[in-house]
């Protein structure tokens, strides 16, 4: 991961051997910090938004996410959409990619990665991604403190914390389940492990592939990353989007939500149980005379 300017300086400062050398190591800093902040100068962002039947608001949520700071692409993935999503989206300056059939937000936002990685230019660094929901409407710029930790360094993965919803009809038990499955595989306890408006470097993105399907994507890539050594933060974050609410669709939501969270840590667990196995036979096999 790329040292910031002032972390550059400071790791040439105390490898410097005596005080004869100053003036190199000076020189040699200076040249750190210069590579540094052109490279976060050259860094950008690209938004993948997947979505499907969000003509209502799809636009407004482009218009706002391509004034967010860093971004100079912002990709909609319309993942089988009945509506007219598709041309809202590309009328308010989105490039546009099309499922013909409902795939999924995991096949949709790994979708996305793909088009933005044909996108970027071989002589300057991927692009960080921001995933968003395409609901935010006019509040998706307010994803914009996701964008900082990563780009500066402080954090691979940034996780949005979102203020209470109005019309909420949950009563957490989803949310609870997918908190203490994380935090008993990681030991880390987020507060909202299922917000999935996520800022990510691509080698991060990379890392947690192939992701976990339907909605227990986010728990699956919280799990993959902080296994693998990757470093999480969450961010408050003033965004609004339309929560479901407490009738039949909402408890169907929810029945999904669970199903699918659970599928994915149970896949994690079990992976983790197999590797364990491995490595308890690996000395085994490894004995003389084997």
């Amino acid at each position: 991961m790329t040292p910031t300017g002032s972390e550059a300086v400071r790791q040439v400062a105390d490898a410097t051997p005596d005080a004869g050398s100053s003036s190199a190591s000076v020189a040699t800093a200076d040249r750190a910090a210069r590579a540094a902040r052109g490279n976060k100068q050259r860094q950008r962002v690209a938004v993948i938004i997947p979505a499907k039947d969000e003509s209502r608001r799809i636009a407004a949520t482009v218009r706002s996410a391509r004034a967010i700071p860093h971004v100079d692409l912002v990709l909609v993935v319309d993942d089988g959409s009945e509506d007219s999503t598709q041309h809202v989206a590309r009328e308010a300056g989105a490039v546009v990619v099309r499922h013909s059939h409902n795939r999924g937000k995991a096949a949709a936002m790994e979708t996305g990665a793909a088009v933005v990685a044909m996108r970027d230019a071989p002589d300057r660094p991927p692009r960080h991604l921001l995933f968003i929901d395409g609901d935010l409407a006019d509040t998706a710029v307010n994803t914009a403190p996701l964008v900082p930790p990563v780009m500066d360094g402080i954090a691979d993965l940034t996780i949005a914390l979102l203020p209470p919803q109005p019309g909420a009809g949950g009563r957490g038990l989803v949310v609870g389940a997918a908190r203490r499955a994380i935090a008993s595989m990681t030991g880390w306890t987020p507060t909202q492990p299922l917000s999935g408006m996520r800022c990510l470097t691509r080698e991060a993105f990379e890392a947690a592939t192939p992701l976990a399907r339907g909605w227990g994507v986010e728990a699956g890539m919280t799990i993959d990353l902080l296994r693998l050594g990757f470093r999480v933060l969450e961010v408050p974050c003033e965004l609004r989007h339309r929560p479901s609410g407490t009738d039949l669709k909402g408890q169907l939501h929810r029945a999904a939500q669970y199903r699918d969270v659970q599928l994915a840590v149970n896949a994690r667990r079990a992976r983790a149980a197999a590797s364990s196995v491995r490595q308890t036979m690996s000395p085994q096999e490894q004995r003389p005379g084997r």
